[in-house]
């Protein structure tokens, strides 16, 4: 989309010259018998893309000409894991820049359930304070409350003080969980602005990223122009009475919703990204500093769209030039970065279109599998008055209001009652999982009881975990901007590549399985920032004899 890359680049006041070169993809030529650096990066760049799982990253790769082509000449994993269970967009944030997983960040699901908190909803969202009056988990404060564990930029910033950490997403999710609670900038998109806490002054390069953004949006949006190797997957399919497959983002004039699910929300994040960097300087300092981006596109359009049409096609070729953009603009500033690119989690495509294409076991989860319903029959046999069982993104709660000498009894039945369903894989009590150890194997050999354990936490998680069969989608029934989903224990939600880039540095490939946790002890041995305690290994990234581990 060059006229979104056009934006971008005035957005953040990127010099004419340079600006031409960004729009002709131009990308500095592999260096000939490159070797590792061996000096310290001065700015560190965090890249999550939301729902960017190893699938997607395979079907794809060789698509790539622009940012993502840079990236594959560097250091290249592409079966990285986020190893646990709660494949969502907040658990997986959290594990990107802490190197712990889930049950010590404390972040165990998106959405979770706290019998305690002071006001009538008692379902709690990740990236909120609950305590504040008036708030529920959908009409939130935004805090980083709940995150137990310091980020890479926390730690950066204990041990050098001039250090700058800046986050900037799609979601405030994402923004949080990478940037953690000591960030000199912070920002993201809310729906209708990009916006910080409340009291944050607005810099200079946030303001020009707001304008250019509703700029961008006070115009309708032509269809974007298909690819030629995307043109295949423009296959129309009915799914929840609506039509998917071949939609080109063509947007009305103010059209909000359209903006957050389609290209140019990414656009929007790396331009106002782009613009704090050079604005504040960073990595131009003398001591190392840190941004982690949130491209939160790709979950809206694999939600919406599913991941398997040609809409995910198009945002994949888009987000390609977006990155190459970007990169070009920190080359033209001259700036030392390394990257990592990643994601919070995989995804699967939507149960029609599997059906279609070979996948007859695909199915959606029956509506009889509530957790509420389920509660008031067993309600009704034991005849407990009042709610039951509360649920949560799998997680169910035995109700406070249950007599404690009527607990285990409800227990018993609701499990009995949810495992007779044909499609739950397995229903693990907390007991079960609190028992379990993480061993010392490749993720894709632990556990359904191992792979819960990872994000388990005994404050919030529920007393039973739900795990449907695989292929079987948490979706009962589909309807406009949410027709696919991720959420499960399967490979294809746990898996998702990790890609690290530095100029100069000797590529390599390495397919056998990581895990999230392992960016951050990576990232710190590049900038000799000693950190210990982490769920992650280092991992070398000196394809030589050399080791950057050391």
């Amino acid at each position: 989309m060059k006229a979104l890359l056009a934006a971008l680049l005035a957005s953040i006041a990127l010099p004419a010259a340079a600006q031409e070169a960004v729009l002709e993809s131009a990308q500095p030529p592999a260096p000939a018998n490159a070797i590792t650096p061996r000096t310290p990066p001065k700015l560190i760049v965090a890249i999550s893309v939301d729902q960017f799982s190893a699938n997607l990253f395979a079907q794809y790769r060789n698509r790539f000409t622009d940012g993502f082509a840079r990236l594959l000449r560097g250091a290249v994993f592409p079966a990285g894991y986020q190893s646990h269970a709660a494949t969502e967009t907040c658990p997986g944030h959290s594990t990107i820049l802490t190197g712990m997983r889930p049950g010590r960040t404390g972040i165990i699901a998106n959405n979770w359930i706290n019998q305690d908190a002071p006001r009538e909803d008692k379902e709690v969202y990740c990236s909120e304070d609950e305590r504040i009056p008036g708030t529920d988990h959908r009409n939130y404060k935004v805090a980083d409350l709940h995150l137990k564990v310091p980020t890479l930029g926390e730690m950066m910033k204990a041990a050098n003080p001039a250090s700058r950490v800046v986050s900037v997403a799609g979601k405030d999710r994402a923004a949080i969980m990478m940037g953690g609670h000591k960030v000199d900038e912070l920002w993201f998109w809310d729906g209708k602005d990009f916006v910080s806490y409340d009291q944050r002054p607005v810099p200079p390069a946030v303001q020009r990223g707001r304008e250019a953004v509703a700029r961008l949006i006070a115009q309708p949006q032509e269809p974007l122009a298909v690819p030629a190797f995307c043109r295949p997957l423009m296959q129309p399919i009915t799914v929840g009475g609506q039509t998917i497959g071949d939609g080109r983002f063509a947007r009305a004039a103010g059209d909000l919703r359209a903006f957050r699910g389609s290209p140019a929300l990414d656009g929007a994040v790396f331009a106002i990204a782009a613009g704090l960097i050079q604005d504040m300087k960073l990595g131009q300092g003398d001591a190392p500093d840190i941004i982690s981006i949130g491209a939160s596109a790709t979950d809206y359009v694999g939600h919406g769209y599913g991941p398997g049409g040609g809409e995910m096609c198009l945002q994949m070729a888009e987000l390609d030039k977006t990155l190459g953009g970007f990169f070009a603009a920190l080359d033209s500033w001259g700036i030392d970065y390394q990257v990592v690119l990643t994601a919070d989690h995989g995804g699967h495509d939507a149960t029609e279109r599997q059906q279609q294409r070979g996948m007859p076991g695909e199915t959606r989860v029956t509506p009889a599998l509530s957790v509420r319903d389920i509660g008031a029959e067993i309600g009704k046999q034991l005849r407990i008055a009042g709610p039951v069982l509360l649920g949560s993104e799998g997680d169910v709660y035995v109700s406070n209001t249950v007599p404690v000498n009527r607990r285990k009894a409800v227990l018993a039945e609701a499990v009995k009652r949810i495992s007779a369903f044909p499609q739950v894989a397995a229903v693990l009590t907390r007991e079960q999982i609190a028992a379990a150890t993480i061993p010392d194997l490749p993720p894709e050999a632990w556990t359904l009881e191992q792979r819960a354990h990872a994000s388990y936490d005994p404050e919030r998680s529920g007393d039973l975990l739900i795990m449907l069969k695989p292929r079987v989608s948490g979706i009962a029934k589909p309807g406009p901007g949410y027709v696919a989903t991720h959420g499960s224990p399967w490979d294809y939600d746990r898996r998702v590549p990790i890609l690290f880039w530095r100029k100069g540095m000797a590529g390599f490939e390495q397919p056998q399985s990581i895990e999230t946790v392992d960016i951050v002890p990576t990232l710190a041995a590049t900038i000799n920032l000693p950190v210990k305690g982490l769920d992650g290994r280092c991992l070398d990234l000196d394809s030589g004899p050399g080791d950057t581990c050391r």
